[in-house]
């Protein structure tokens, strides 16, 4: 069942999914009902599952799930990741690379590869006050609270 983002409990669970490029106007608008579709349908042994999406700055896909009503299952997880998958595909996007950063820069959302942050930290072109994105949030209190934080404040302040 689709719910509001912005409804969810704090203790939901939540996933990040940063693109390596922002979305465009047209593929949200081709988007957003695909993933309304997969919200309204996603179960867990034949539950509906309560969730929530929303996406920030064009180039995040953040997706909540009030456990309270239904609990994700593995395979529950495994549709999420294929579905994640095929908009991958379908929009020649890449999502699931943990191994890049996504951070501020100025007014700007910058994304670069982990090895290419790391050498911006040392040359000093990012700092520790940097607004870095911690996808490795667990929950929507998390998130709301702490995704957008100083790179010190985040596991990205080994780089400094």
């Amino acid at each position: 069942m689709h719910a509001n983002f912005k409804d969810l409990p704090d203790d939901a669970r939540v996933w990040i999914y940063q693109a390596n490029r922002p979305f465009t106007t047209d593929e949200l608008n081709e988007l957003k009902p695909q993933m309304d579709n997969f919200l309204q349908q996603w179960t867990a042994h034949g539950k509906d599952l309560k969730a929530g999406v929303e996406y920030p700055y064009n180039r995040f896909i953040v997706i909540g799930l009030d456990q309270t009503v239904a609990g994700a299952t593995g395979c529950s997880i495994d549709a999420s990741v294929r579905f994640i998958q095929s908009i991958e595909k379908a929009f020649k996007i890449d999502l699931m690379d943990k191994m890049n950063v996504t951070f501020k820069n100025g007014q700007y959302v910058a994304h670069k590869e982990l090895s290419d942050f790391k050498k911006m930290a040392k040359a000093k072109s990012v700092s520790p006050n940097t607004i870095v994105f911690n996808n490795l949030v667990t929950n929507v209190g998390e998130y709301r609270e702490h995704w957008e934080v100083p790179a010190s404040e985040s596991w990205h302040s080994r780089f400094f």
